[in-house]
């Protein structure tokens, strides 16, 4: 689901720059300039476009960075011989 997530955020935001970019080609800009152009405008502006998707992943990554702590501290807590994992707070 996060690598789902993830591709699909990527995805939006190079398709963003390629739209921007596609629309002052239109304009006659030349391929270059429009593409720095595309990329300082776009990736900006879907931090607002995106939100939503952006939150998701965001989400999505701490939830797995919870798991991957509790998954390292109980390997940790086994390897001391420890009956439990520690609970800091």
């Amino acid at each position: 689901m996060l690598a789902r997530d993830v591709t699909l955020y990527v995805l939006a935001r190079l398709g963003l720059v390629a739209v921007v970019t596609g629309a002052l080609m239109l304009f006659n800009v030349p391929l270059l300039p429009a593409l720095a152009v595309g990329v300082v405008v776009a990736l900006p502006a879907s931090l607002f476009v995106f939100k939503g998707l952006r939150l998701r992943v965001a989400a999505g990554l701490d939830e797995h960075q919870a798991r991957r702590r509790a998954e390292r501290e109980k390997l940790r807590s086994e390897l001391r011989g420890d009956e439990g994992p520690v609970v800091r707070g």
